[in-house]
């Protein structure tokens, strides 16, 4: 009983080819973007986003050679500017999916190699009767087509430190920055007329000094 659900866009069927070694298909086939489909919170394919999709399937002995492109527009945000960034990515891939009873030969070879891990096992795709799940080789496609850390461009000022403008809208701006040396000073200065009432003051005190002299 296949688990595969022949209905979903992404998954295909190899049925025709016979399991004919040499004997080929080529499918073309338009459909949704999944989630998941790029680099979370940074940039990737927009969900339910058109993605074009062509493949060559060529049956051989031990199951079905898969090579393919695709092509579909991602979406994301410049990490310098946060500015929105949007793009066209294409991305080519090949995988072959072996017959069950095939994949369990290969993985009885294999089993004594020292360099085998679990990881190397979860590379291993498999058809599932007449039918194979493209999703997560055109995931690991597009997650490997994508850049780290997008751009809006490639000269991105950023943003400003200390107010968050956009430095490549204005590459003149900046804020005069105040010698630290007189931070301290700033809050001993004198307000406008404060100077004179203390001259006043002090002529007063003095004054009054001189009487009680006499």
């Amino acid at each position: 009983m296949n688990r595969l659900d022949h209905r979903d866009p992404l998954v295909f069927d190899t049925h025709e080819l016979g399991r004919r070694p040499g004997s080929l298909r080529k499918v073309e086939r338009v459909v949704e973007a999944p989630e998941g489909l790029g680099i979370i919170d940074v940039i990737a394919v927009p969900v339910k986003s058109e993605i074009a999709i062509e493949l060559r399937l060529e049956s051989v002995v031990e199951g079905v050679l898969v090579t393919g492109r695709a092509r579909a527009g991602v979406e994301g945000e410049c990490v310098r500017c946060l500015e929105p960034v949007e793009d066209r990515l294409r991305v080519e891939f090949q995988e072959l999916y072996y017959y069950p009873e095939s994949d369990e030969r290969h993985r009885a070879r294999t089993a004594g190699a020292d360099d085998l891990d679990e990881d190397s096992e979860d590379e291993t795709y498999r058809l599932e009767g007449d039918f194979f799940d493209l999703q997560p080789v055109l995931r690991d496609a597009v997650v490997l087509a994508l850049p780290l850390q997008p751009v809006c461009q490639e000269d991105c000022l950023g943003l400003c430190s200390e107010c968050g403008a956009r430095l490549s809208d204005d590459p003149d701006h900046h804020h005069d920055a105040a010698d630290p040396r007189w931070a301290a000073l700033q809050g001993l200065s004198a307000a406008p007329g404060d100077e004179g009432d203390g001259i006043k003051n002090s002529d007063t005190r003095e004054g009054g000094a001189e009487n009680q002299e006499k």
